[in-house]
């Protein structure tokens, strides 16, 4: 688009497109064991379940879908469990999650639970 003097100062006006942030990765390696529970348990809950094309439905979580929705405490203390339980059992690795723990500080809620791999429970704790 060229400018014009027709042209409203709007019309004539330099968008500036700032860079989008995204995640550092460290691709330099691999990660295995209780390092990998771990970035697992992490994506697949920051992760927003049916969102992304590039990942099937089984993977995410839908934990985006209850917070901030005008719900009362006692539904959040039980679909928060519920939504990260489904989230990491589709895992092949994981036994079990369970022992939610749920806490809230102002406008975030700290969440503790447990993940049992091979008989080692991995303790977990993730703020929403």
């Amino acid at each position: 688009m060229a400018f014009s003097p027709l042209a409203t100062e709007e019309e004539n006006a330099i968008t500036v497109v700032l860079p989008l942030k995204t995640y550092a990765l460290d691709l330099n390696g691999t990660i295995d064991g209780h390092a990998a529970i771990m970035q697992f348990v992490d994506k697949a809950i920051r992760t927003a379940r049916y969102r992304f094309a590039i990942y099937d439905f089984d993977y995410g979580c839908e934990i985006e879908d209850i917070i901030g929705q005008d719900v009362s405490a006692a539904l959040l203390e039980s679909e928060i469990p519920r939504a990260i339980r489904e989230a990491l059992i589709y895992d092949d690795r994981i036994d079990n999650v369970y022992g939610f723990e749920i806490r809230r500080d102002s406008d975030k809620l700290f969440v503790s639970f447990f993940v049992s791999v091979d008989n080692e429970v991995i303790p977990v704790e993730v703020t929403i």
